[in-house]
């Protein structure tokens, strides 16, 4: 496939996009069921949220065994396979019997899911490199980030007329469209000559050539700290609203849509200014608003404090994530051309794997406190920030200073 430009770039956006839109309509659109699944199943709000955490669990799993799996078989085959999946697992869903049944069925949706955000990134890769990459990347998160704004609501609008179950029906209707489309739309971008071999040893070699890697590992762990963060607050914040502050499942809907415009607002600030202000620049931007709205908003929950003192440090976090999670990723994955299958499913694996450690954390004090989702929210920030200035910024260093010794000329005498 050649590199696509104009009109077909916009296609190629909108494609990719809604295939990483399978994982915040996977997470999110449940979201304002959470209280109603509780009453239905009779369970606890903590075996709710391990439905939530199974589903993590997935989209990590998953994304480590097909990002590999397309280095070694190409893009289009897999993904076509694990929608196909996420399709049969979404009806699975709607038709769950009990907690412990639904929990089972959302690993698989998960794993499922996976195929979309891992494979996406990986073409992205394919096609280009350097600054186009941070501005196509920026482009399809543009079009990804519309799942946050949009799962939500549409789960509360479907429970204005059916129940939860509806809501993975709806997932498998998505699931359906996305098939169909790919199957007509979308090209082979890996071809056969740069393919990885198949076979584990060199899959594992890949993986461990990528952990020894100090800078793309702290690139990865910045995102992932920073994304376990996110994981908090959609786990908590369905109870904190409307256990708390007593909004209804619509007002939820809207004001979790709301932080989705946060999400376009700090992807959009890094792909309009990428040729004027560095990656590095944005990615400690970044860093510093998450640490202070993480402060800003435990202090607000500790208090007490009205509404809108949650809702606004809660909208600067998202925003901030945003930024940290485009520039780390290009910034990551840009020197893994030859896996970036596997470089993408790493970086999709620890955010996901540390989502979901952190996502049944914040039900530990029941369903009426945020306390704990504000300190799980602050302490990933500030190891966010640990993460790159320790592993990045140090080990960039290292190698400036290295490179000025090597450039010094020994003395003639």
């Amino acid at each position: 496939m050649n590199k696509p430009t104009g009109k077909k770039r916009i296609q190629l956006a909108i494609l990719l996009g809604s295939l990483g839109l399978l994982g915040p309509f996977t997470i999110d659109t449940y979201l304002p069921s959470f209280p109603t699944i509780v009453k239905d199943f009779d369970t606890t709000a903590s075996l709710v949220q391990i439905s939530l955490t199974s589903c993590l669990l997935g989209l990590g799993l998953g994304q480590l065994v097909i990002g590999p799996m397309s280095d070694v078989k190409g893009r289009r085959q897999p993904l076509l396979i694990f929608i196909t999946l996420y399709l049969l697992a979404s009806i699975t869903c709607a038709f769950a019997p009990n907690i412990y049944f639904l929990i089972i069925a959302r690993l698989v949706q998960g794993f499922a899911a996976a195929g979309g955000l891992v494979i996406s990134k990986a073409i992205v890769r394919d096609l280009f490199s350097g600054k186009e990459l941070t501005k196509f990347f920026t482009l399809m998160v543009l079009v990804g980030n519309l799942g946050p704004i949009a799962a939500p609501i549409v789960g509360g609008g479907i429970l204005t007329f059916t129940n939860w179950h509806g809501v993975f029906v709806a997932l498998a209707c998505i699931g359906a469209v996305l098939l169909f489309t790919v199957t007509l739309k979308l090209e082979e971008t890996l071809p056969n000559e740069n393919r990885v071999p198949s076979n584990l040893p060199q899959i594992m070699s890949n993986f461990g050539s990528l952990f020894r890697d100090r800078t793309f590992m702290g690139y990865s762990l910045t995102q992932a700290f920073t994304t376990a963060g996110i994981f908090a607050y959609v786990s908590g914040i369905p109870f904190v609203y409307q256990n708390i502050y007593q909004v209804t499942p619509q007002q939820f809907s809207l004001l979790f849509g709301t932080n989705g415009v946060a999400l376009i607002i700090g992807s959009q600030l890094v792909g309009r200014f990428a040729d004027i202000i560095p990656e590095r620049t944005f990615l400690k931007i970044g860093l510093a608003i998450a640490n202070i709205a993480g402060a800003v908003l435990l202090i607000a929950l500790l208090l007490n404090a009205p509404l809108f003192a949650v809702v606004i440090p809660i909208f600067f976090f998202i925003a901030s994530i945003s930024m940290i999670g485009t520039t780390s990723f290009t910034l990551a994955i840009e020197t893994q051309g030859h896996i970036a299958g596997s470089a993408s499913a790493l970086l999709g694996v620890l955010p996901f794997v540390l989502g979901a450690l952190s996502a049944p954390l914040v039900g530990i004090a029941g369903a009426y406190t945020g306390v704990p989702m504000g300190v799980i929210i602050l302490f990933s920030s500030i190891l966010a920030f640990l993460s790159y200035f320790v592993l990045v910024r140090k080990s960039s260093l290292r190698i400036q200073l290295s490179g000025d010794q090597c450039s010094v000329k020994k003395p003639s005498i």
